[in-house]
């Protein structure tokens, strides 16, 4: 997609000048564009954005309520619940064919509600984290321009913007001043490493150096720019609609594991029931309907449903309560799952609000750090400081920086761990100072120092970092003065200055965040570009025992393999580089961990992107908040440890209902074979089963709403397909079992009901005994709270009681005779009652056996 250099292209009144062969001028771009360096007045930004609208992308349409239906029949259990319904239609199977519709029907509109409402809370959520851009705008024609944080969507073409350090680009702009400008366009190109930007007043052919385009991120430098593109007449968009799906999540892979196991049952079902009843009762395809049935009954066609409303509940509440916001509803799983987080030092078990400290800091080295934060923030035309250049400009003032003229700066970048501002003594015009801070190796490798003088600067540093306060080091060189811009290689032979100590407190709510997720078995490792002794004092006053420190240098050559199992027993690694953070993150989920991330800096956007969930404070840089799974309102461990929290409230209400349904599911239909292959009739009718699942699946739907126990919220909660399936295949056999011992009730009860003579008797009582083992197995094997619940029931209590109601009450009414139930003896019941009291303590003590209680 061309960009719009001209005004025809920017949508733009506006005359078209003479073009030269490589692309117009910039001059003629800004003339094109109607504008000017200074930017537009406010009064013709807002005419712009009424003619040409917000800096939006074009986003889908809601889709209409058919459209949700139709996309809730892609479910797989759906799909086949479908199917089968269509075998019932072809051999006039109608009442068994309705039922199955049925289910399909409340299953999709529960479905299609549910995603509704996602929807519309996931909007609510996204416009909390709506991004801003850095404008020069005047208030009138003959006003200074001045810098204003604005909404991105409110952003017009012939807007001048500043770029600065993890900002994401917030249209497609052309460069008009920029200062050692590198940018991220991987979301466009594919290229992971930065690539540099320069402007040009006559663009060279067909190259785009001078043009950076929506959808990009700054890694390092400045510039300013100005808008060419806003909204779909970006570059960005036209890719937008063609991105890659994001990878399936640990929740998506473990939930559809189980999923196609049991639809590989499902599948399998039908005809095995066929050729057993063929075999041993000679019946043919007048048993397909009760195949069929069998097969529905092992669909937990809920779990959809489930999913949705239990992730989005999640979501929401926690964005009320703690100002946490999940972006992607598969995230908060991904949450509870957690047991490993790595964390920054700075800002997260500490305050992020630097002091210099005076008594260890040398007053040459504060005069020039305070010199070069001052000019880097004005010639590189950042819009804000960082916290340590803040501290610098508090600690010092217009007596250090007013000595000097800025010439020109190389601002910071997490690679380089350097910031050098270029600046002129007043009267030497043929000398230029080069005054450079940044960290203590990296400074000390660039000066001119014998292995002596730099053994003791690196003892010295040692000592101080020991006593827990975080270092800067400053040196200087002189060079003759030139008018080609410096680059990184003019910072050798530098001149040792001294360093710079600063101060910071260790975040009020550090230590008891830092329990409290140790008390979750979530361990807590720090990933810090800071020395090891400072990173040893600041664990120690937090409650992190740091254990042997790992310098990032020393895993550089270590393999994968060996990395993980360093990083398995290793609590903190110091000197780290962005590169050495996201290495460390993926040998701990390759050891099997699911590991999460907190960062807010650029440095910081490997490690997002590695870890299971990135999670980022609301302060960080825009890009690091696009990457993050989750933001935080704050850069606090307490509100994250909230969000583990809501995560396993979530994935143990899921976890509850899947343990249920299948359990259940399964003894049934164990059950139904069984009897099928004994009884000389089906033994449940297939409305039966059908109407018998219905009711279930209404009454699961309080799991959504249960509150698990404390115990569910101790510890990570994974589905792991294999323990899963021993735990309902010996769940499901225990029904089995109780459904066996039913029989022989209803045989001693109703003595024609195990032949042709009373089936209506034997389908009322299996059809009221199997409501009754369900409402069961909702109260006992469910992570919610039993005796917690006190004197008001929850909502799977209810629902529970309910249930029971239907199976005693159902076969009573006008009804049963319609579904082919009747009224059962009077013995029955008590022997009923002493079958369920023994299934219900086989279910205890089971349970407490498999370590679920």
């Amino acid at each position: 997609m061309a960009v719009p250099d001209t005004a025809a292209e920017a949508g733009v009144p506006g005359p078209r000048p003479h073009t030269p062969p490589g692309g117009p001028t910039a001059l003629q771009t800004l003339r094109a564009l109607d504008t000017g360096p200074r930017g537009l007045t406010t009064e013709e930004a807002e005419a712009r954005l009424a003619r040409h609208g917000g800096n939006t992308l074009p986003t889908a349409r809601q889709p209409s309520w058919p459209l949700r239906m139709w996309r809730s029949l892609r479910d797989p259990f759906t799909t086949v619940l479908f199917c089968l319904g269509l075998v019932s239609a072809l051999v006039a199977s109608w009442g068994t064919a309705c039922v199955i519709l049925a289910l399909v029907v409340v299953s999709s509109v529960l479905r299609a509600h549910g995603e509704y409402r996602a929807d519309r809370a996931g909007a609510a959520l996204r416009d909390m984290v709506a991004g801003t851009a850095s404008v020069q705008r005047r208030d009138d024609p003959g006003a200074e321009p001045r810098i204003r944080e604005i909404p991105v969507d409110d952003l017009v073409p012939g807007d001048v913007v500043r770029l600065a350090p993890g900002a994401l680009v917030p249209a497609d702009v052309r460069l008009l001043k920029a200062r050692g400008l590198t940018v991220h366009q991987a979301p466009l190109t594919g290229e992971s490493a930065p690539v540099p930007k320069e402007p040009a007043e006559v663009p060279d052919g067909e190259g785009e150096g001078h043009l950076v385009f929506q959808g990009s991120s700054v890694a390092s430098g400045s510039g300013t720019a100005v808008v060419l593109a806003t909204g779909s007449d970006t570059r960005f968009a036209a890719v937008h609609g063609a991105r890659q799906r994001r990878p399936e999540s640990a929740f998506d892979r473990s939930v559809h594991g189980i999923s196609w196991v049991l639809i590989r049952f499902m599948l399998l079902t039908p005809p095995l029931v066929l050729m057993a009843n063929a075999a041993v009762r000679g019946r043919g395809l007048e048993t397909l309907p009760f195949a069929v049935a069998v097969a529905v009954g092992l669909t937990p066609e809920m779990l959809p449903v489930i999913v949705t409303i239990c992730l989005a509940r999640g979501a929401t509440l926690l964005a009320r309560a703690h100002g946490v916001i999940v972006r992607r509803l598969p995230a908060l799983h991904d949450l509870g799952a957690v047991d490993v987080l790595c964390v920054d030092k700075t800002g997260t078990l500490t305050r992020d609000r630097p002091a210099v400290d005076p008594d260890r800091t040398d007053p040459d080295a504060l005069h020039w750090a305070g010199a070069a934060a001052w000019w880097t923030l004005q010639t590189a035309e950042l819009t804000d400081p960082d916290p340590l250049d803040e501290a610098l400009l508090a600690a010092t003032g217009p007596e250090d920086w007013e000595a000097y003229d800025g010439v020109e700066a190389l601002p910071f970048d997490p690679v380089r761990r350097l910031a050098t501002a270029v600046v002129r003594e007043p009267g030497t015009w043929g000398e230029h100072v080069l005054a450079v801070k940044g960290a203590v190796a990296e400074v000390l490798e660039r000066c001119a120092l014998d292995e002596e003088e730099r053994d003791g600067l690196r003892k010295r540093a040692d000592d101080l970092a020991g006593e827990g306060v975080r270092l800067l080091a400053v040196a200087t060189a002189r060079r003759t003065a030139r008018t080609r811009a410096y680059t990184p290689a003019d910072e050798r032979g530098l001149t040792f200055r001294g360093y710079v100590a600063f101060t910071d407190a260790p975040a009020d709510t550090a230590h008891a965040a830092v329990r409290a997720l140790g008390e979750r078995g979530v361990t807590v490792k720090v990933l810090t570009g800071d020395h090891p002794a400072t990173a040893t004092r600041v664990c120690r006053d937090v409650g992190i025992e740091p254990g042997e420190v790992v310098d990032g240098a020393d895993i550089e050559h270590l393999t994968d393999e060996r990395l993980g199992e360093l990083a398995d027993r290793t609590t903190v690694f110091a000197r780290c580089t962005p590169e050495h953070k996201a290495r460390v993150i993926t040998a701990l989920r390759g050891c099997g961990h699911t590991a999460g991330f907190l960062g807010d800096g650029v440095n910081d956007l490997p490690a997002l992107r590695a870890a299971d969930v990135g999670v980022c404070p609301a302060g960080g840089v825009d890009v690091a908040r696009e990457s993050a799974h989750v933001v935080l309102a704050d850069k606090d461990l307490t509100a994250l440890e909230h969000a583990v929290v809501a995560g396993r409230h979530s994935s143990a209400n899921i976890a509850s209902y899947l343990r249920i349904t299948l359990s259940s599911n399964l003894g049934n239909v164990i059950a139904m074979l069984a009897a099928g292959l004994l009884l000389p009739f089906l033994p449940m009718l297939p409305p039966q089963v059908l109407v018998q699942n219905l009711c279930f699946d209404a009454a699961q739907l309080a799991l959504a709403f249960d509150r698990p126990r404390p115990s569910a919220l101790r510890r990570p909660t994974v589905l792991r397909p294999r323990p899963f399936l021993r735990f309902i295949t010996g769940f499901g056999a225990l029904g089995a079992l109780a459904d066996i011992a039913t029989f022989g009730a209803l045989a001693l009860c109703l003595p024609g009901s195990l032949d042709l003579g009373d089936q209506q008797g034997f389908h009322a009582g299996w059809f009221t005994e199997n409501l009754l083992t369900q409402a069961l197995v909702m109260l006992l094997l469910r992570t919610g709270r039993h005796a917690a619940e006190g004197r008001a029931p929850g909502p799977v209590r209810w629902a529970a009681t309910g249930l029971a109601a239907i199976g005693v009450l159902l076969p009573l009414t006008p009804l049963g005779p319609w579904l082919g139930v009747s009224g059962l003896p009077p013995l029955y019941y008590p022997l009923l009652a002493a079958i369920l009291a023994a299934y219900a303590l086989a279910l205890v003590l089971l349970r407490r056996r498999a370590g679920q209680a």
